[in-house]
């Protein structure tokens, strides 16, 4: 097959993705699925290996993903239920009280998102955003930026998050703590971009002046839990996965380290220390949890598998070979999966579907694009990320959310949200170049 042949093959089941999920609005997965048979017989695939070929991709990203996005939805939704959440926020309004309230907002955004998606989050902080900008005088709008944009570069940037999980899976990406790490502090500095953006257009609103922050109230079973405690699911993993990476030779402990540092297993840990936290505050039942997490969890896994599917039937056709007769210099070897996320994104909507769509593609083009280390694999995923910010509007349900629940109009929505998703978006590309000049793949 002729590689102009394969290339209109390969947008016409891009194009399909997004006409399937956005005007069909049929679900992500069973458009996948579709995609993922037309594929292989598109790609030629021979109908006797198309159970092993499809299968392969499907389970192996299941078995290697799906734990890890039920222990992160369970970590997440048991801080919620625990009221850690709140801690969180509380702790962070009290020892930022010196900043524009626009910034302490994204800070709160950028940690609450690490274990709480980022549709839910925006939800159950809403409120505090309505008492922050009623009590300190600064416009509503202001702080919705300041929270949509923050959870939302959390939210494509930092593992546990389904995206940044699926991206590396595809990716066969081991470092998880090196992707949480660099994709940690990109999400911060766009994160304060997005503050900044939000303290710029709030002045278009209004000129008064921010009063001092006000205390929050919390009830008797807040006030039992203290920072150490509140933030231990998320910190006791992280903590585990860096020990695990210093490799402290072959003795006892440093093997256990290099078992605990394993993804699943410190996930495991911090889940445990999570359902200490429900058992000690007796707020919820952890098999109503363990249930509201299965349900949470169960749809991602299914379309990140699928995604893992559609991805084995595109490593079929020689991608890397066709990218060797473009003339693209390794040092903008981001540009082509920060391009193709983007254009996933602003076309369908979803940021999940865009992530897992754009790996799968450029999985089998890491080698030519110069990718292929683990630290060139880890720059791969941010590019991606970063383009499957750019942009969020209309047809993306997390824009409607930020609209509806925010208490603005489509039209102010698309004025401040929309262009700080593409602020964002393109500030994470620049950066990621400045970054791999001045530190290497």
């Amino acid at each position: 097959m002729s590689a102009t042949l394969d290339i209109i093959f390969l947008f016409g089941l891009l194009l399909w993705i997004i006409l399937g999920t956005s005007w069909l609005k049929r679900s992500p997965f069973w458009v996948l699925l579709s995609a993922t048979f037309l594929g292989a017989w598109l790609f030629e695939v021979p109908l006797a290996q198309f159970p092993e070929v499809i299968g392969l991709g499907f389970w192996g990203t299941a078995s290697k993903i799906g734990v890890l996005i039920f222990l992160g939805s369970w970590i997440g939704i048991t801080l919620e239920a625990s009221g850690a959440t709140f801690v969180i926020a509380q702790i962070l309004l009290k020892h930022l009280a010196r900043l524009p309230m626009h910034f302490v907002v994204g800070f709160i955004g950028y940690w609450v998102a690490i274990p709480v998606f980022c549709d839910a989050a925006f939800v159950i902080l809403n409120n505090l955003n309505d008492r922050l900008s009623q009590a300190s005088q600064t416009p509503k709008i202001g702080l919705t930026v300041a929270l949509s944009s923050s959870l939302y570069a959390t939210h494509v940037l930092v593992p546990p998050t389904p995206g940044p999980l699926a991206a590396a899976a595809n990716f066969h990406l081991d470092a998880i703590l090196l992707l949480f790490l660099w994709g940690g502090l990109l999400a911060l500095i766009l994160v304060i971009a997005g503050a900044a953006y939000a303290y710029w257009i709030s002045r278009n609103y209004t000129t008064r002046k921010n009063a001092k922050i006000p205390a929050l109230e919390v009830s008797e079973t807040d006030e039992q839990l203290d920072l150490l405690l509140a933030i231990a699911p998320i910190g006791i993993p992280i903590i585990l996965m860096a020990l695990g990476s210093l490799h402290p030779g072959k003795s006892v402990l440093g093997s256990i380290l290099v078992y605990a540092s394993q993804p699943a297993v410190a996930l495991l840990v911090g889940s445990l220390f999570s359902l200490w936290l429900i058992y000690k505050l007796r707020k919820s039942s952890p098999i109503s949890l363990a249930k509201k997490s299965l349900q949470q969890a169960m749809p991602i896994i299914a379309i990140t598998a699928m995604g893992g599917a559609l991805g084995k039937v595109l490593q079929q056709v020689p991608l890397a070979d066709y990218l060797t007769q473009v003339n693209l210099t390794d040092s903008w070897g981001i540009l082509i999966p920060f391009l193709l996320a983007a254009f996933l994104k602003t076309a369908q909507g979803s940021s999940t579907v865009a992530i897992l769509t754009a790996s799968a593609i450029v999985y089998p083009l890491l080698p030519a694009l110069g990718l292929e280390s683990d630290l060139g694999k880890v720059w791969g995923i941010l590019a991606i990320g970063t383009g499957a910010m750019t942009v969020s509007h209309a047809n993306d349900s997390y824009f409607w959310i930020v609209s509806q629940v925010g208490g603005h109009d489509p039209k102010t929505a698309l004025r401040t949200h929309t262009v700080a998703t593409f602020i964002q978006g393109v500030l994470g590309l620049l950066l990621l170049w400045l970054t791999i000049q001045w530190v290497g793949k």
